[in-house]
């Protein structure tokens, strides 16, 4: 975007960095490079990929996003550190354009107490830093961590600073999402009127939702000229969250004439499919009240709205469904569909043909097709979904399930057999239900003793031919792991759901391993 462009508001995507970081489980480099590319297809302007310096894996997904994702800016967070800037640096250099986000905190309370130097060596660190990322590339992002509650005569010197370093964007963030719309709006009027040179970068904004001001505070900065909102797909983030992407995005649009003609290039009805996506990767249910994409959205219970809506929508609605997204499938998936549909389906979809395996995503989809009928886009997305996380390297996987209940004087039994490695075992026993007896086969079997945290069923689709599809949260060794399964039969799920979370903690055990192997050489 160029500075010239007044009207437009860039959305900046943090769903694969500030987002990830509120999940139990980190995920895994496909599964953010899933969420990229549909990222990319909504029309998201800059993707924040990660936090290269975090971790190895961290850096080499920056690093296959960047270089498969064409049409959106890829960006790698870094602290003022010269260690972490050149993460960045080592991870993006193979793409075309790449932006560098640098950070530190400016807060009296961020300053003194976490940093323990003063603001004028806090100062120096940002110039420094900012000085560094630029000699990589020309597209460097500022933050004034903790803005909101940072001194306004400190926050226009630091900004001013890191500016005439060299920044092309500056950001200020409501860390601890303390501001309300009005203060807010006042600081961000405050810089453009107290900056001399803040007409050389674009103003952005990162507001959390610590009370629920994160969309109101977003909209109050871009009222006073902020061009850039840092948001994630169904406000997924630290604490509560961060500002929801699709509320910012479909408020601009419906008062773009109160909002002074601003606009995004969100494709907007691809809204309601990357909410849908961003949930089932991460394993975090949109509620049913949610903003623009909640089941209950476009719903009406009372008597009076019903009667309403029926004579006028408008009564009731100022948006329509189809408008985010929500809309039938009209794509017929059978078994009699080859497999150049599966794979134009996927297109469609914005899944480019190297990003999954097309032989196993079709033998999966005929199983399916076999089962159920007529499969459905998200039936589709849903197998990628499984078809990737069975990629990852797997010790356990399910051979065959036998399960028998039902009847007063019937004891809930099940057979299971798995292959372990290169070996087949089977175990028969019994529990206070059938998918009880199943987890009690699988425990034995794969020698793992894990804590059942959380269990969830959730239909993929709707009517009786929607899938089931079973997650589960399980605790080994102190440490949090997650586990998805998905089938027409719920039991089946079940085990599925169970033997990933067990792939997951093996694959643990195997990088912990190799981990004291190294430290002991």
């Amino acid at each position: 975007m160029g500075i010239s462009d007044k009207n437009r508001v860039i959305i900046f995507d943090t769903t694969l960095r500030d987002g990830e970081q509120a999940l139990q489980q980190s995920l895994t480099a496909k599964q953010k490079l899933q969420i990229a590319l549909c990222l990319e297809q909504l029309g998201v302007d800059v993707i924040e990929a990660g936090f290269p310096i975090s971790s190895p894996g961290d850096l080499q997904s920056v690093r296959e996003i960047g270089r498969t994702i064409k049409n959106s800016t890829i960006c790698g967070l870094s602290r003022a550190l010269d260690k972490d800037i050149d993460a960045c640096r080592d991870a993006l250099h193979e793409t075309d354009h790449y932006r560098i986000h640098t950070f530190i905190a400016t807060s009296d309370v961020h300053v003194k107490d976490k940093l323990k130097k003063g603001f004028d060596d806090v100062v120096e660190m940002a110039v420094r830093a900012v000085k560094r990322a630029r000699n990589y590339t020309d597209d460097v992002e500022f933050s004034c961590e903790d803005a909101g509650r940072t001194p306004i005569d400190h926050l226009c010197r630091m900004v001013e600073n890191a500016i005439k370093a060299g920044a092309t964007t500056i950001n200020i963030p409501d860390t601890v999402g303390y501001t309300l719309p009005y203060e807010f709006g006042s600081i961000i009027k405050t810089l453009f009127n107290r900056v001399p040179n803040i007409d050389q970068a674009v103003i952005s904004v990162h507001c959390h939702n610590d009370l629920g001001m994160a969309t109101a505070n977003s909209l109050s900065a871009v009222m006073e000229g902020a061009r850039q909102i840092e948001c994630t797909v169904n406000g997924l983030g630290e604490r509560a969250g961060n500002t929801s992407l699709e509320e910012v995005v479909m408020a601009m649009k419906l008062r773009e004439q109160y909002m002074h003609g601003v606009y995004t290039n969100i494709v907007t009805e691809n809204i309601a499919r990357a909410s849908q996506v961003v949930s089932g990767i991460t394993n975090e249910p949109v509620p049913s009240h949610k903003a623009i994409v909640g089941s209950n959205a476009f719903a009406h219970s009372s008597g009076i709205h019903q009667d309403g809506v029926l004579k006028n929508k408008s009564t009731y609605e100022i948006l329509t469904p189809q408008s985010v997204g929500f809309k039938e499938n009209n794509m017929h998936m059978t078994a009699r569909s080859g497999r150049h549909m599966i794979k134009a389906v996927l297109e469609k979809l914005g899944y480019r043909e190297n990003s999954y395996n097309l032989d196993d995503v079709y033998s999966r989809f005929l199983k399916l097709a076999d089962r159920k009928g007529q499969v459905f886009d998200y039936d589709l997305e849903a197998l990628l979904f499984l078809s990737h996380e069975q990629e990852e390297e797997s010790q356990f996987e399910l051979d065959n399930l036998t399960v028998l209940s039902g009847g007063k004087n019937i004891i809930p039994t099940a057979t299971v057999r798995l292959k372990i490695g290169k070996r087949t075992r089977t175990d028969s026993g019994t529990g206070n239900g059938p998918i009880d007896a199943v987890f009690n086969c699988i425990a034995r079997l794969t020698g793992i003793k894990l804590q059942l945290d959380n269990f969830v069923i959730s239909a993929k689709g709707s009517g009786m031919n929607a899938q089931g599809q079973v997650d589960v949260d399980v605790i080994y060794d102190g440490c949090h792991y997650h586990g998805k399964g998905l089938s027409t039969d719920v039991i089946e799920s079940s085990a599925l759901a169970l033997i990933s979370a067990c792939n997951s903690i093996y694959r643990a055990q195997l990088v912990k391993e190799e981990k004291n192997e190294k430290e002991n050489v």
